[in-house]
């Protein structure tokens, strides 16, 4: 890599208005996004340890530019969970070159050159960190929203409920798995009801979901009964040739508690009106 000692050593006698000229040209595209005096504070620290990686030869993924990768990491987790594109997290570095090029002038391009690399390169792998950083935010909201979309309902003493809403698919399968029998090893339950009532649809590969859940409970001791089997649904399932073999099916929560329950030994009886 080229020797940029020499424009080094110029941009930090001029640091404060290379800092005042890529401030000023962020402040007008990130306006809505970020205050004046905290882009300030944030390009600040950027400017110095660029600076300090752009004195060595080793190039941006050696040793010498360590705190400017580490700063650029933290910026792009930062800008990621604030809303910010990848365009506006890679151009806030990017922009660094037309500050440079308005401080040195034409005369000095030529020494610029290893610069723009230098910039170039940074950018990159800023983005790469961003998208890095926005993929694995993803990932953890969609695990939350599984968790959350998959409660354990105790209704009785003894009875679980896993009210489904949505698509079944084999990550969701596995979240109920563990949650039901989580719940079933902290209650000692042993009934448990899945109730399909908030399901779309249900095909082959959902039956099959469905099974290895009742499967699994059954291994922790647990009788499963599968309710919310709409009209829809019964036609669907007859028409594939569906087999829930001998689990228990109900076509409301309501009557699988019922049923549940008179398993349990349990008898419900209405009770009488008072007369005046």
């Amino acid at each position: 890599m080229p020797d940029s000692k020499p424009v080094a050593d110029t941009l930090t006698e001029r640091s404060d208005d290379v800092l005042d000229t890529w401030t000023e040209g962020l402040s007008s595209t990130l306006r809505q996004r970020s205050a004046p005096a905290e882009l300030r504070t944030e390009l600040s620290s950027l400017l110095d340890a660029f600076l300090q990686g752009l004195r060595s030869t080793d190039g941006t993924r050696g040793e010498a530019y360590a705190e400017v990768r580490a700063l650029l990491a933290d910026l792009s987790i930062s800008r990621a969970r604030r809303g910010f594109t990848p365009t506006e997290t890679a151009g806030s570095v990017f922009a660094l070159k037309g500050a440079v090029v308005e401080v040195l002038g034409d005369d000095r391009l030529a020494e610029f050159w290893p610069l723009s690399q230098a910039i170039d390169d940074l950018a990159l792998f800023t983005f790469e960190r961003f998208v890095t950083a926005r993929e694995s935010i993803i990932t953890n909201q969609t695990e939350q929203l599984l968790e959350l979309s998959t409660p354990v309902v105790k209704l009785w003493d003894g009875v679980l409920a896993v009210p489904l809403v949505g698509t079944l698919d084999s990550a969701r399968t596995q979240v109920v798995m563990e949650a039901l029998l989580q719940a079933l090893v902290e209650t000692g339950s042993e009934h448990a009801i899945i109730d399909i009532t908030g399901v779309a649809a249900v095909d082959t590969q959902v039956a099959q979901h469905l099974l290895k859940t009742v499967v699994a409970a059954r291994l922790m001791g647990a009788e499963c009964i599968i309710s919310g089997i709409r009209p829809q649904i019964a036609q669907t399932v007859v028409g594939l040739g569906i087999e829930f073999g001998d689990v228990p099916t109900r076509a409301s929560l309501a009557d699988a508690l019922r049923h549940v329950l008179a398993q349990a030994g349990y008898s419900i009886v209405r009770k009488g009106g008072r007369t005046g």
